[in-house]
């Protein structure tokens, strides 16, 4: 009876658009029982045989060609179960998960795979004694080398010199600095210095005292990670609540286990001020990406974060794929917001992906809104997540009163402006007492649809349940499908005359406000 074979499906170049496929190789019978998907392999490829790095994504007993014709895996790299590794294996759950492809699913998770130069510190210190030095002095006196006497004259007098102050400010040439350096006068040594976005002197870490219901949370959440309950815990408390302190309590709890924090917000969130509150508790151990980071600041951010030179990370959905070797928790910050989903290819939700990446990992996550998402607070109260409820605000605030006006009973008493009576005075109570006053909308321009004042029904296309837009010519037309109509004269629902376009778009709006309250001084 023929022994059982073992085949690999390993992806040989991530850099390459046009090697967008596998290639299958035998596994070697010693290395059946060692080898998993993601890891890196050498492998012979091509007519040529040449050897080259390859990552296992799938493991089969079933041949995809003649086996004849297969090669076999050369070894499995020593660091073939790195984070890299898991990595690469969270890429293959995003491919089959979200429909892209091996190569796009690789570069959303490998992004320390850009070739950034990195920035280098360079230092001169005397290779001879004193003495010698000062004897060397005396000869470049002599001989009127006035670039070298310089730039021993300063080595002697700092014992070690910026390599940089030494060519732009001293004037010194790199040929003369080399010819110094080969004469065995200088050493000049290199040390990579890395790029941090956070930069803040003298800060102090700060303390706090958690009030009774954030203790509460905090110790039923690490409560369930004793018992090894791993779920995802969903914290919806009320704006002003102090979430944010939960999440410093938790975070330092994985941090004394020896392990690392990846903290998620969305890009519009991501501001200096919210990441000093995390500086200012754990100090030099926080890192931040964004969007306005140099490709080489973002680099160095991953290359410290692989080393263990940084434990928390903060940033927006792409903070998710940092190569931290000892992951122990992914925080998601307002995981209600629409930034977490990507739009490019693979179209992936960065909740979905971190919950994935923690089984990967086997680490925890926790998520928190004060207005979560529908799905994942009905995961909540499914048990699915575990859920934790703040409904009272930090030192017993109080919360602000939100009123909700009907316009179609403004209608009723005779009011057909956009601003209700209740806003009309609110807005005039404010600007008498020289106060400010804040208008939101939802729509920009002059966006328009046709609804009715009676009954509140909104026309809309009958195939794509979005609302018709209004144009001037008199028709109605969905952007989405194209449907065009006309534009009716009595609400088809309840027949009211109180039908028309209702154009409150900003500049409407900032119209209106004008003409009810000309002048700042009213």
């Amino acid at each position: 009876m023929s022994e059982q074979r073992w085949f690999a499906d390993i992806i040989v170049d991530i850099t390459s658009e046009k090697l967008d496929r596998t290639f299958q190789y035998i596994i070697p019978g010693d290395m059946v029982s060692v080898l998993k998907p993601g890891m890196q392999v050498k492998v012979p490829f091509g007519n040529g045989g040449r050897t080259i790095r390859g990552y296992v994504i799938q493991i089969t007993d079933r041949p995809s060609y003649e086996i004849e014709k297969m090669k076999e895996i050369l070894e499995v790299e020593d660091n073939g179960n790195s984070i890299e590794c898991r990595l690469i294996a969270l890429a293959a759950w995003m491919r089959k998960q979200y429909g892209s492809t091996m190569i796009q699913a690789l570069k959303t998770v490998l992004p320390v795979k850009q070739k950034i130069k990195q920035k280098e510190e360079r230092w001169i210190t005397l290779n001879i004694s004193k003495e010698e030095a000062q004897k060397q002095l005396e000869e470049y006196k002599k001989k009127h080398y006035v670039a070298r006497q310089r730039i021993l004259e300063a080595v002697l007098h700092e014992e070690q010199l910026s390599y940089t102050l030494a060519v732009n400010k001293l004037h010194v040439t790199a040929s003369v600095l080399k010819t110094m350096e080969e004469q065995g006068i200088f050493r000049i040594r290199s040390q990579t210095v890395y790029r941090n976005p956070v930069k803040e002197n003298g800060s102090e870490q700060a303390t706090f005292t958690l009030t009774d219901e954030q203790q509460r949370i905090a110790d039923e959440i690490r409560e369930g990670w004793k018992h090894k309950d791993n779920r995802p815990c969903l914290i919806r408390g009320v704006t002003g609540s102090g979430k944010t302190q939960v999440y410093m309590e938790l975070m330092d709890t994985v941090l004394k286990e020896g392990k690392q924090v990846i903290l998620l917000i969305p890009e519009i969130a991501l501001t200096y001020q919210t990441v000093l509150r995390f500086y200012h508790r754990f100090g030099e151990r926080v890192s931040v990406l964004h969007s306005r980071l140099s490709p080489g600041e973002r680099s160095d951010q991953f290359e410290r974060a692989k080393k263990g030179e940084i434990q928390i990370m903060i940033g927006p959905r792409s903070a998710l794929f940092t190569p931290f070797p000892k992951l122990g928790l992914i925080l998601i910050d307002e995981e209600h917001e629409t930034s977490y989903q990507s739009e490019t290819t693979p179209c992936y939700h960065a909740r979905e992906t971190a919950i994935a990446r923690a089984e990967l990992e086997d680490c925890y996550v926790v998520l928190g809104s004060a207005t979560p998402s529908v799905d994942a607070y009905y995961r909540a109260k499914k048990g699915v997540y575990r859920l934790f409820e703040m409904d009272r605000r930090y030192e017993n605030r109080s919360l602000p009163t939100v009123y909700m006006v009907d316009l179609r009973e403004e209608l009723k008493e005779g009011n057909r402006s956009i601003l209700s009576s209740r806003l009309y005075q609110g807005i005039a109570e404010r600007l008498q007492k020289k106060e400010q006053v804040m208008l939101f909308l939802n729509r920009r321009g002059y966006a328009g649809f046709m609804s009715c004042r009676s009954c509140g029904s909104v026309m809309k296309c009958p195939h794509c349940d979005v609302s018709l837009s209004l144009h001037r010519h008199g028709r109605m037309i969905c952007h989405y499908c194209g449907y065009e109509t006309g534009q009716p004269e009595h609400c088809p629902k309840c027949g009211s005359p109180y039908i028309g376009g209702f154009r409150a778009g900003t500049q409407q709006i900032e119209e209106i406000v004008k003409k009810n309250f000309p002048r700042p001084e009213f």
